[in-house]
């Protein structure tokens, strides 16, 4: 009897390499490489179809919301390759991830390769060869029910994206776009600006008190802090609004107030004595093992990660079999990963570290979806970061050593210990009776802090851990002396911006995407140019403002938090079988009862002010407006009939360009339009100007001479220039020479003869002898370059374009064009990559830094630094853009509307 073949497909290749080991033989692995197919673009839809009822969204709106598929040019080579396999197998394992999109992606293998054999699901929420095994033994059915949440979210994203973002390209620029989720997020980052913008800073002042329990040198010291005079509590910055108003029954101190109490403590009649002593057992419980999103924020405070390099790295990790899938909004350990992180804290921390019964976790996330457990190291046996230091590296060993401290913590015991508070009362002579308080915390049993600490956001609402401190032995009614005492001033702060940590947070508790889509969503508003990083803040540009204001105005109810959320608990009732595709979708964009619908709203938008959308009133005189080039101010000047306008600086901040920061900006000398002098070969003033691309110069065409009459002695237009006749052709325009100005150069101080020779540009180098072609030097978009011909080299300075000789022209011509020079020399190089052969090397390239093996490009990731690539990252980042194949421009239509599967629904 022959031996059968079963073929299994899994989504990466690298999952596909690890799975292989353990399937052995009668097992081929292959991979999809993610989906295989997707929605096509209405402009490639077949001739015939384009006038019809999918022409629009290439979806038949009016039939079920029937969705036009169609295989992707460079998925085309990978259908080929498993319609191939599947030929020779006896059965079809479909092992894609166990959540919807996987369970998608398996639904459309089985509508493109058509098997012929007996079809299995199999899922595994780890790559270990147990995991494997079992998931090999215990196969199901295709879920459809995820597969239809899946494929109304697709739907959704594509009405939603193709009715709403026209809207934002006639009425406020180009290139823009609005998503459910992404609109939402980047709403949050405008709103908090706002409230940036219309903080007030209220100022307050309290003292510092050094004390010791003896006059004598040697006494025991601890610091101490005003807390209360004459019995009413002394306000701190959470006594202040955001307008700056004192709230509640607070007494703010000024600075006399505070100096004159100061002075009083330090007087020698003041009387200080422990007034109350209290103390009080200490407990701290550990954090539950990570979820997707607890994973994100924690690698962003502690590792500096953004959401695309942790969910980058932990991908990786779970396709290489060091992690349980990555993909999770349960906290949960099995029982398995349980007794592991049990034994493997009693081995290295002791026995007395571990609570008696184990911890058992839920999820608080609105809207938790897939039951996956919470992501851990793999295994029954749990591999410690230090045996794992010579198979992972960099970013890797980082992010799994983050998980395996915050899995070992999680099953250990509480810390434990005692928090001592102490109240202070000082008598003064002539300011009142002070109350001071200090407060210490002795941890005794550190528990799970042996092992890990779970960092915090910057959030001036949620009150800090008290950190490890001992008061010295104190007992009520004991004297006590004021070694120093200091009166400071303090100014509150606006609510922090948000960071990709907190932003997380934020979505999640509000219940709006999924954890999994978090890393794609902030890569989006950052890369649709809504949000810049500052550091770890996320800074909004005026154009979200112009977006989230149009948004808010006239489509308020896709904005709204509540309303977004809702959609996700849709679709998670789609996924569960208990709401059909087909009437919520037609409820979404037809409308129903209780809504609108997209389709109306769209319909009845009317008329929309694009001036209006895209203007913030700075000031009675100034307005910001967000023009197609970036935002500028525009100042109404009396006396003149066009208002001015005035360049805002790159770096500025919205909540910085407050109303006395923009009048700065408009009062500030104008440096354009400043004559430098006048060419002589020509006649024409020289000018420095600054521009939107920079500061630069140019000529200016003289005023043509005035016309006097002889008779009258009255001066007369100049003749004016005859138009052409019909058809004649036209005289180009002769443009004036202008050239950007250096880097290193001064539009404030640039000089006339420097100005001179910006405008000689290019400068002629020379003749090459061998061809009499002419050597150039010239300042380019990116930098200084020498040309000969079609061939460019590239300067290291702006300098070199003066200064650069003959012979030193032609040596640089004569290097390979990427050779070893400094423009495109390597920033890092690793050894060979083990598919090409060849050695990888860290480039700097046009659109940023990228990964090359000299066969294949890949692009460093938006928010990944260079230092942080390593071999293995630069490995994965090769592998993935190599899978993926070469870009084609155009998707070819092939396939009717997609019918529904067969396939059997989960009971």
């Amino acid at each position: 009897m022959p031996a059968t073949k079963k073929l299994v497909i899994v989504e990466s290749p690298a999952k596909a390499k690890t799975i292989a080991q353990y399937l052995g033989d009668g097992y081929e692995v292959q991979a999809s490489v993610g989906h295989i197919r997707d929605l096509i673009e209405p402009k490639n839809l077949p001739a015939e179809l384009k006038k019809g009822p999918l022409g629009k969204f290439s979806i038949d709106v009016e039939n079920g919301f029937a969705p036009y598929y169609v295989v992707s040019d460079e998925k085309k080579r990978t259908v080929t390759d498993l319609k191939k396999a599947l030929k020779e197998a006896d059965e079809l394992y479909l092992a894609t991830d166990e959540d919807r999109e996987g369970e998608a992606i398996a639904w459309h293998l089985l509508e493109v390769l058509k098997p012929k054999v007996p079809v299995k699901r199999m899922v595994f929420h780890e790559i270990t060869k147990d995991a494997i095994q079992a998931a090999q033994q215990n196969t199901r059915e295709l879920d459809t029910a995820l597969v239809d949440a899946q494929e109304t979210r697709r739907i959704l994203d594509r009405l939603y994206g193709y009715e709403v973002s026209p809207v934002l390209w006639r009425k406020i620029g180009p290139g823009l776009s609005a998503g459910r989720v992404q609109s939402a997020a980047t709403r949050l980052v405008v709103e908090r600006e706002r409230e940036r913008l219309a903080f007030v800073t209220a100022s307050y002042w309290d003292l510092d008190v050094e004390l010791a329990t003896a006059a004598t040198d040697g006494a025991p010291h601890f610091a101490a802090r005003l807390a209360r005079l004459d019995g009413k509590r002394v306000a701190t910055g959470r006594d202040f609004t955001d307008a700056g108003a004192l709230k509640g029954e607070a007494v703010a101190l000024d600075q006399a107030a505070a100096e004159a109490l100061a002075a009083g403590i330090r007087d020698d009649r003041a009387k200080l004595a422990v007034a109350k002593l209290e103390t009080k057992p200490y407990t701290r419980r550990p954090a539950a093992p990570f979820t997707t999103s607890t994973l994100q924020q924690e690698a962003a405070r502690k590792l500096r990660f953004t959401a695309r390099q942790t969910m980058s790295t932990a991908q990786s990790l779970y396709e290489n079999g060091f992690i349980t899938y990555m993909r999770t909004d349960s906290p949960g350990l099995s029982k398995q990963a349980i007794d592991a992180a049990r034994a493997q804290a009693t081995k290295l921390y002791g026995a007395d570290t571990i609570p008696e019964k184990p911890r058992v976790y839920s999820g608080k996330s609105k809207n938790a979806q897939e039951a996956h457990e919470a992501i851990r190291p793999s295994g029954d046996t749990f591999r410690t970061p230090d045996s794992l230091t010579g198979t992972l590296r960099g970013n890797e060993l980082k992010l799994y050593d983050l998980i395996w401290k915050r899995t070992v913590a999680s099953q250990m015991a509480d810390a434990r210990g005692s928090t001592a508070t102490v109240t202070i009362e000082a008598a003064t002579p002539e300011n009142g009776t002070a109350e001071l308080t200090a407060s210490g915390t002795v941890i005794t049993f550190r528990g799970f802090l042996a092992a890990y600490e779970e960092s915090r956001d910057d959030d001036r609402d949620t009150p800090a851990e008290p950190n490890e401190s001992r008061l010295p032995e104190l007992a009520e009614g004991q004297a006590l002396h004021a070694q120093d005492v200091e009166a400071k001033g303090h100014e509150t702060s606006p609510p922090p911006r948000y960071t990709e940590a907190s932003l997380v947070k934020t979505l999640e508790e509000l219940g709006i995407g999924r954890p999994s889509t978090y890393a794609a969503i902030i890569s989006t508003i950052v890369d649709r140019g809504y949000v810049t990083p500052r550091g770890t803040a996320l800074v909004p540009n005026w154009i979200a403002f112009s977006v989230v204001r149009l948004l808010e105005d006239h489509f308020s109810e896709l904005v709204q938090y509540d309303f977004t959320a809702a959609m996700e608990g849709d679709l998670d009732r789609i996924a569960g079988g208990e709401q059909d595709r087909t009437d919520w979708l037609n409820g979404f964009y037809f409308g129903n009862d209780a809504h609108q619908g997209l389709r109306g709203v769209v319909d009845n938008l009317g008329e929309i002010d694009a001036r209006d959308i895209n203007s913030v009133r700075i000031s009675d005189d100034i307005t910001l407006r967000i023009g197609k080039y970036g935002p500028y101010l525009e100042v109404v000047e009396e006396g003149s009939e066009t208002p001015r306008r005035v360049n805002i600086p790159q770096e500025l901040a919205p909540d910085e360009l407050t109303p006395a920061k923009a009048r700065e900006l408009v009062d500030a000398p104008v440096i354009g339009d400043r004559v430098l002098g006048t060419d002589p070969a020509n006649g024409k003033q020289i000018v420095v100007k600054d521009g939107r691309f920079g500061p630069y110069v140019t000529e200016l065409e003289p005023e043509p001479e005035p016309v006097v009459d002889a008779a009258t002695g009255e001066v007369v237009p100049a003749e004016e220039k005859p138009k052409p006749k019909r058809g004649a052709k036209k005289e180009a325009a002769v443009k004036p020479r202008t050239a950007s100005l250096f880097k290193s150069m001064d539009p404030a101080t640039i000089d006339f003869e420097t100005a001179l020779k910006l405008l000689t540009l290019p400068r002629v180098v020379g003749t090459d002898p061998a061809d009499d072609a002419e050597i150039t030097a010239q300042n380019g978009r990116y930098g200084a370059y020498l040309k000969k011909g079609t061939e460019t080299r590239s300067l290291e300075s702006e300098d070199q374009i003066f200064a650069i000789d003959l012979t030193s022209a032609l040596e640089l011509l004569a290097q390979p064009k990427y050779g070893n020079r400094r423009a495109s020399s390597a920033l890092k190089e690793f050894d060979a990559d083990p598919v090409s052969g060849k050695p990888i090397k860290i480039k700097d390239g046009r659109f940023g830094p990228y990964v090359t093996d000299g066969e294949t490009n890949a692009t460093i990731p938006r928010g990944e630094e260079v230092d942080d690539v390593d071999f293995e990252r630069a490995v994965q980042l090769i592998a993935d853009k190599r899978a993926k194949g070469p870009v084609k421009k155009k998707a070819p239509a092939e396939r009717a509307p997609a019918k529904r599967t067969t396939a059997t629904k989960k009971k």
